[in-house]
């Protein structure tokens, strides 16, 4: 086997990129920038600003603004950033999360996406397992289902 041409393992264990195979930037198959406003934000941008959203959440929980005891009902966490995500992404493309750490969430097309797509959006993202597995352009399967895309301001 020549020295130029990779090992099946290393392939296997690096992924496509060490067998030489050019994918091109994320967001470059969508026609977005490389880098600054409009490009592709980053999985830790992403993860920050849902951590952020999920402790003001949590905070609002305990603090009474809700009185709702969470050990009773577990359920109302998630149902609380869920109702963060539909009014504030629906109308403002972005969470507090996502305004602080600088990005927004952006239809395909340009532009906010619809109501359709942020309920759709926010309804995989409460699922969690769809967030979790994405494509070369860094985009869930959240993301894919509702035709958007988290980029920078």
């Amino acid at each position: 086997m020549s020295s130029k041409q990779p090992r099946w393992t290393q392939t296997w264990l690096g992924g496509v990129r060490s067998a030489g195979v050019d994918l091109g930037y994320p967001g470059e198959r969508l026609g977005l920038p490389r880098e600054g406003s409009g490009s592709v934000a980053g999985f830790g941008r992403r993860i920050g600003a849902i951590v952020i959203d999920w402790l003001i959440c949590t905070w609002a929980i305990t603090q009474g603004l809700l009185r709702v005891d969470p050990t009773a009902a577990p359920w109302v966490p998630i149902l609380v950033l869920a109702a963060e995500y539909l009014l504030l992404v629906g109308t403002m493309g972005m969470t507090f999360g996502m305004r602080l750490l600088g990005v927004r969430v952006a239809a395909l097309g340009g532009g906010a996406p619809g109501f359709v797509a942020v309920l759709v959006r926010t309804f995989l993202l409460c699922l969690a397992v769809p967030a979790l597995v994405w494509d070369r352009d860094q985009r869930g399967l959240h993301d894919r289902a509702a035709n958007t895309v988290v980029v920078r301001l």
